[in-house]
């Protein structure tokens, strides 16, 4: 499958923008571990073959454990996630899939235990960045692998 349109370059301010939230996420208080876990399991939650690949390298190259990487879709029966781990996951689930009678006070309220107030905020904008990134993934086929050399990504080794 070949990429459909290139569009940061079709529409850069937007793009741009887009860069500008997930960089700002990614300065937030939630460290690099819990937003590369996030946009992982959000990625395998929309099938973003593209983000999915990239958010996998960089969590490497942020010395992410391979095991956990491989735990990411099974989170729930992993020993290897910190109860913070679990609930941001939980909250990234939930956000991506948000049941018809959206979210409950039970989930809330597990993963508002795990996060101040300020933090839960910043999670909802990660989980809110990677899913709609994830939309433009799709929708235009973007390739795996295809912007390696320009984030830096080929430092994984997982060529």
């Amino acid at each position: 499958m070949s990429q459909r349109l290139n569009y940061p370059l079709l529409a850069p301010a937007p793009f741009r923008r887009m860069s500008e939230l997930s960089a700002a996420v990614r300065e937030s208080s939630l460290g690099h571990t819990l937003i590369d876990l996030v946009e992982i399991r959000v990625s395998q939650l929309n099938g973003c073959a593209f983000c999915l690949d990239m958010h996998v390298k960089q969590a490497k190259l942020h010395g992410e454990r391979e095991l956990r990487l491989h735990h990411v879709a099974i989170w729930r029966e992993s020993p290897l996630f910190s109860a913070q781990e679990r609930a941001a996951l939980l909250w990234a689930e939930t956000l991506t899939r948000l049941p018809a009678e959206g979210v409950s006070d039970a989930v809330y309220d597990s993963v508002r235990a795990e996060f101040t107030e300020a933090a839960l905020a910043e999670l909802t904008f990660a989980v809110m960045a990677i899913n709609a990134w994830n939309r433009a993934g799709i929708a235009f086929r973007s390739v795996p692998g295809s912007a390696d050399k320009l984030y830096g990504l080929e430092k994984a080794g997982l060529a």
